[in-house]
């Protein structure tokens, strides 16, 4: 049966501009041209990161807001990724469309994306605001700590209807082949992000000084003017997407497969989190200062996955729309391009860790950190032989993801985060003081948050192995997306 109930109204959409499946431009051209953008754009995204880490660690003292930053990183990923369900099946049909020249479907799934967006931000923002002050203690973070984080988390809250317009209109806009809007747009997000955060930080210009209060303010409205920006793009019409309101009303069919497709990717995702987050309190029950340390680790080695998720969109587009032109060859080579030259520049990412990894953590920490330096050095020396299978765990679930196989990553994920991980972090990561009613039957060899890294580490060679496995294996080549 067709996916669109009302084909002849959803073929009146101009057809897509960024068509990228020719064979006449071969894998390089489009890789690059896809790969590119989202490089620039999650380029200047973590430069916000950096930025916030430096203003955090340069003008605020103690360990406290440095505690307290780490877990804002994590909560400022859980955001965009209320949305990955819709975001992932949005990608994956549209790109499938337009490979299969049938653009005016693939915008009126683009329009039920929007819709099912918004219902899950309405959502997502009643039970975040909810969680604004349990969710910091809940992360075993101290209590000044959990202050600090909970003040931030609320003000940041209200901008999530706008971060789903980023999220999920960018994703549409990807399916389709550009990549190049949603940079754009992400770059202003940038750019007002860091003038407010440090203005109101530092007190610097007309700006008052508030302080810890001065990051959240920032980041909320880079993330309210980035939504706002792409939803005029998306009302405007761009690369044969375009918001109707008669394509916005509920199509049972589009939404079926929206969330056949999406949702083992979000529960991929919403299980990647979940776990990251236990993690996270596993390592907050170390201390602050093992909190901080891996809160930075974390944020300086975006710099080497970065690349990841720039071939991982490319991958994504590339699988979903060579398979809906019908040439498997050629998604099968384009994954292999996107995983090969992914790895070698993240690999190099780690060598870089491993040589400087002190200095650079150095430059975040001010003179007045020196544990929290070295701890973070001798983290980025255990993350860069774990830069290799990380690349086949970013760019081989992209693949999948885009030609529709949501649920091998999300069994892979449950795999490597619950089986191998999250048990090794305790019993590598925890000593007696640590370990709660249970765990003390287990051997704990209270090697910190050195420790607990070893185990990601871990968990991230048994994660790529599975995806390697099911890429090899060539199932992904046969799934079909009709409801």
């Amino acid at each position: 049966m067709n996916d669109i109930e009302t084909g002849d109204e959803a073929e009146q959409s101009p057809e897509p501009t960024s068509l990228v499946v020719d064979e006449a431009n071969g894998l390089w051209r489009p890789m690059l041209r896809l790969a590119a953008p989202v490089m620039a754009e999650e380029t200047l995204l973590l430069l916000v990161g950096y930025t916030d880490w430096w203003l955090t660690g340069n003008f605020l003292s103690g360990s406290e807001p440095k505690a307290a930053m780490a877990l804002m990183s994590y909560m400022m990923w859980l955001m965009p990724s209320l949305f990955s369900a819709i975001a992932i099946g949005a990608t994956a049909v549209v790109a499938r469309r337009v490979g299969e020249r049938r653009p005016g479907e693939g915008n009126l799934a683009a329009n039920q994306s929007l819709v099912l967006g918004l219902l899950i931000a309405l959502v997502g923002t009643v039970v975040v605001l909810g969680l604004v002050g349990p969710l910091p203690r809940a992360m075993q973070l101290s209590a000044g700590s959990a202050a600090l984080a909970s003040e931030y988390l609320g003000i940041v809250s209200w901008v999530i209807p706008l971060i789903m317009c980023e999220q999920v209109v960018a994703a549409c806009l990807r399916g389709a082949g550009d990549t190049v809007t949603g940079f754009l747009a992400k770059s202003i997000v940038v750019v007002i992000n860091l003038i407010v955060s440090a203005g109101l930080v530092t007190g610097w210009g007309p700006f008052p000084e508030l302080g810890w209060k001065g990051l959240a303010y920032g980041t909320a409205c880079g993330h309210g003017v980035g939504g706002l920006l792409l939803l005029a793009v998306f009302c405007y019409g761009r690369s044969g997407l375009k918001l109707r309101t008669d394509l916005l009303r509920p199509r049972g069919n589009v939404i079926r497969l929206l969330l056949r497709i999406g949702l083992p990717g979000g529960a991929d995702m919403a299980a990647i989190l979940g776990c990251q987050f236990v993690f996270v309190a596993v390592i907050n029950r170390i201390g602050d200062e093992a909190a901080a340390a891996h809160g930075l680790a974390v944020q300086i080695e975006a710099l080497a996955y970065m690349p990841g998720s720039a071939f991982q969109v490319a991958a994504a587009t590339l699988a979903g729309q060579f398979l809906g032109a019908d040439k498997p060859r050629m998604a099968r080579q384009s994954a292999l391009l996107c995983l090969i030259w992914g790895g070698i520049v993240m690999s190099v990412g780690g060598v870089v860790y491993a040589v400087q990894g002190e200095w650079i953590a150095g430059w975040f920490t001010g003179p007045n950190a020196e544990s929290t330096q070295k701890t973070t050095a001798a983290l980025l020396r255990i993350v860069a032989i774990g830069m290799p299978p990380l690349a086949i765990c970013m760019i081989g679930a992209g693949t999948l993801r885009g030609a529709g196989d949501t649920r091998w990553p999300l069994l892979t994920t449950l795999i490597g985060f619950c089986v191998v991980r999250l048990p090794l972090a305790i019993m590598l990561g925890w000593g007696t003081n640590q370990a709660t009613a249970g765990w003390d039957v287990f051997p704990l060899w209270g090697w910190g948050v050195v420790g607990a890294w070893y185990a990601m580490v871990i968990d991230l060679y048994v994660r790529s192995s599975l995806i390697a496995f099911r890429l090899l294996q060539g199932g992904w080549q046969r799934i079909r997306l009709h409801s």
